[in-house]
């Protein structure tokens, strides 16, 4: 499956949107990247004065690039023309803060799909190549809600 064809098989838009390129992806994970704009509402109000990405919005991420794009891809053809994509379970330590015009990179490793259910062991590194936080992330790929 071609990378441009998961992403637009995702049920999200701009402004909730946070997978910017898929960078490879087979059988076993995937790995994609996102650059927070600096003009996303949320950083007005989060630390204002000193804006950081909220720790919500970074679980966002990892899961729209490590669940549902992986989902997408592990589905193939078996994807309806709308997805409901639900976040089941989560357990991140967050490292490191991630500042309005940071790209992120997302790396996904399948722990397990079945019976409908993804789980992944994820990381976010920066563009540093440390560690902003990292965790499991589990979730399933419905009908239609």
């Amino acid at each position: 499956m071609d990378l441009n064809n998961i992403m637009a098989q995702l049920p999200y838009r701009e402004p909730f949107l946070f997978v910017d390129e898929l960078i490879h992806v087979d059988e076993e994970g995937i790995t994609g990247a996102y650059t927070f704009n600096e003009n996303l509402d949320f950083y007005r109000g989060h630390f204002y004065g000193k804006a950081i990405t909220p720790g919500v919005i970074l679980i966002e991420t990892m899961a729209q690039i490590g669940l549902a794009c992986l989902g997408i891809f592990l589905l193939d053809k078996e994807v309806t023309a709308n997805p409901a994509i639900a976040l089941t379970s989560t357990e991140i330590e967050f490292l490191k803060p991630v500042y309005p015009k940071e790209r992120v990179t997302v790396f996904s490793k399948k722990i397990y799909f079945r019976f409908g259910k993804l789980k992944c062991e994820v990381v976010m590194k920066n563009e540093s190549g440390q560690e902003v936080c990292k965790g499991l992330l589990a979730g399933m790929i419905t009908e239609e809600l």
